[in-house]
């Protein structure tokens, strides 16, 4: 009876989740702005150049388990000259001003990519390092950038080369 009882009981308890919410922080290696990301369609907030966004969005699912094909989709937005505003037209907000942004959004890019997310043993954060010739590297362990487990180990400031190798 005591068998039974544990048996019928065993599908009541609540399974463990195969996926979860992850919150999304992103890194920019290079000297453009990332006006907005998104990972799977969740998240994005700006990067200065050089910069990390200093926050969390919420959240992208991922599975609570690491496997080998286990990629996202990274979108985002990029400004490639982010400081040319201080050449822009006076006053601020003026029509020539307003002019001048207009002209600059021409210059932005947009980027989509199909990325790999590196091993981790423990799901955790999912960060995004937007790299020189419009790479990224996305990881989600339950690390963070500095510490000796982390997956990557990339420079703050990364310089774009001449030339990009081909996709």
């Amino acid at each position: 009876l005591v068998c039974v009882v544990g048996i019928t009981l065993q599908g009541c308890a609540e399974p463990k989740p195969r996926m979860l919410g992850a919150p999304i922080e992103g890194y920019s290696h290079t000297s453009a702005a990332i006006n907005r990301f998104s990972v799977n369609g969740n998240g994005g907030p700006n990067l200065s150049p050089y910069g990390y966004n200093g926050g969390q969005m919420c959240c992208v699912a991922l599975p609570v388990k690491w496997r080998p094909d286990l990629t996202v989709v990274v979108e985002w937005e990029k400004d490639p000259d982010p400081h040319a505003y201080v050449n822009w037209p006076k006053p601020r907000f003026s029509d020539a001003w307003r002019e001048a942004a207009k002209e600059h959004k021409k210059n932005y890019t947009r980027h989509s990519v199909i990325a790999p997310v590196a091993r981790y043993e423990e799901l955790g954060l999912v960060n995004v390092h937007f790299l020189p010739c419009n790479q990224v590297a996305v990881s989600a362990g339950a690390t963070y950038p500095g510490r000796p487990d982390y997956p990557f180990h990339f420079p703050q400031k990364m310089d774009e080369p001449q030339t990009c190798p081909k996709p």
